[in-house]
């Protein structure tokens, strides 16, 4: 960087005096910079309305959903034979009497005899024999997969019902064969008395079905078996759903005798609970319009003066007050308990919507679901706010393009400005620099005048003596 020294001829501090003149020519960059920073910081409010409409909709998200309106719970005596989840199907006011005698199970069944290789051929080849429900298939066994791996795999790929695995058990022939019936209820038996080439050292032995005694199974096939209410019950799999309307049953533990107790009852404080989040949601966005756009003592706020603002707390205020027609006692949510207040938020009256869903749960669904194709108060709203928040067409996005385009303008401005300011610095300094050298020449020229003056004066002098 050049290092300017001024004034040394006038004596002025001319790099102060050219500094205070761009300073006033700049004033028009700061009070852009100034516009460019108040529009980021409308954009930052924009964004966080954004976020708390989103946030409103994440809230209400379930508030037309019948199955949360009328959402059921279910109790239990104990939780050591099964467990219970209900939905709105389930009859509230209602108990069960439940008993698991066995649970759902695959019959698993293990060779009796361990190998030392899973491996090594060492077994005869010819058939092996699997019933499966009382259906024998064939398996072919020959000197490509006469090993317990082969065995295994060729029973697998016969895709008869039946898996196979093994299991290393730990001992000094540690390899054993594990047979496992892919669907509950399922009884199969294997039988190797085909494998008789003589060929092999191995024998896979005989695996007995239900009942068996030389071989059964480490676990019989059976199907869930339980009583409700007295009725018997059996079902394929350990989770049930149809044996009690809108309840689904998990079983855990079977155990005769043992009689499990299951009330199901409406579950009122969740239900009101998801009404009331209604009023959360709806507070923050209307609180923060308020706050943004009108702060007392400073003539508004960051968006004062915006008309989309400005409707859409209009437009929230108009959907919480129009009366919703439908088949109910309900019109409104003011019916439910939603007192406006004096700056525009909601308060819920607790006994009013205690009231609402005790007596009359249907004309409260009603009202926030809708009807006959028809949408309720939580859909409206829905709508709206999906709307407000669409990431291509929502206010957000038409409020970014629009402040992008001015900022992107004013940076333009700025930096025509700045290029233009840089050239009148460098106008100044040549004349003020000009200016230095015509004084410096008028300084040399005066110095010069006076010595010559001075001389013919003292001429002057000598001559008069």
């Amino acid at each position: 960087m050049t290092i300017q020294f001024g004034g040394l001829a006038t004596g002025m501090d001319t790099n102060s005096i050219i500094e205070q003149l761009m300073n006033i020519e700049r004033l028009p960059i700061a009070r852009l910079e100034t516009d460019k920073t108040w529009l980021n910081n409308r954009l930052s409010a924009f964004s966080e309305l954004d976020t708390k409409l989103n946030s409103f909709l994440s809230s209400i998200k379930t508030l037309g959903d019948p199955d949360t309106l009328q959402k059921r719970s279910a109790q239990l005596s104990s939780k050591d034979y099964l467990t219970a989840s209900v939905s709105s199907d389930a009859l509230a006011g209602t108990s069960y009497q439940i008993e698991v005698q066995s649970l759902a199970q695959v019959q698993k069944s293990v060779s009796q005899t361990g190998f030392n290789s899973k491996t090594s051929n060492s077994f005869d080849t010819g058939s092996l024999s699997v019933t499966v429900d009382g259906t024998a298939h064939s398996i072919d066994i020959t000197s490509d997969n006469n090993s317990l791996e082969g065995i295994m795999q060729a029973i697998n790929d016969a895709d008869i019902g039946v898996k196979a695995g093994i299991i290393n058990d730990g001992s000094t022939d540690p390899y054993r064969l594990v047979l496992t019936g892919e669907k509950v209820a399922t009884d199969f038996s294997l039988d190797d008395s085909g494998l008789n080439s003589g060929t092999g050292t191995d024998t896979l032995g005989i695996f007995e079905g239900p009942g068996g005694t030389t071989n059964p199974p480490t676990q019989d096939a059976s199907r869930a078996h339980l009583f409700i209410d007295g009725i018997e019950i059996y079902g394929d799999s350990n989770t049930l759903t149809e044996a009690i309307p809108g309840v689904t049953l998990d079983l855990v533990k079977a155990e005769v005798g043992q009689t499990t107790n299951l009330s199901v009852s409406l579950d009122k404080g969740a239900i009101k609970s998801t009404i009331a989040n209604f009023a959360k949601g709806y507070n923050e966005v209307i609180s923060f319009i308020t706050g943004q756009s009108v702060i007392e003592g400073e003539g508004g706020g960051i968006l004062s003066g915006d008309s989309g603002i400005s409707s859409i707390k209009r437009h929230l205020q108009d959907m919480l007050t129009a009366p919703n027609a439908n088949s109910g006692v309900f019109s409104s949510l003011s019916q439910l308990g939603f007192e406006t207040q004096k700056d525009g938020t909601l308060t819920v009256n607790d006994k009013v919507l205690s009231a609402a869903v005790d007596d009359n749960l249907d004309s409260v669904v009603t009202l926030l679901t809708g009807e006959n194709d028809e949408d309720g108060l939580a859909a409206q709203f829905q709508d709206y706010l999906d709307s407000m928040t669409n990431a291509s067409t929502g206010m957000l996005q038409g409020r970014r393009t629009s402040i992008d385009s001015n900022v992107k303008r004013i940076d333009n401005r700025i930096e025509t400005m700045g290029m233009r300011l840089e050239q009148r610095e460098k106008t100044l300094r040549a004349q003020f620099t000009a200016m230095e050298s015509l004084v410096s020449g008028m300084n040399a020229q005066s110095s010069y005048l006076s010595q010559q003056m001075s001389a013919i004066s003292n001429i002057m002098n000598y001559r008069s003596k």
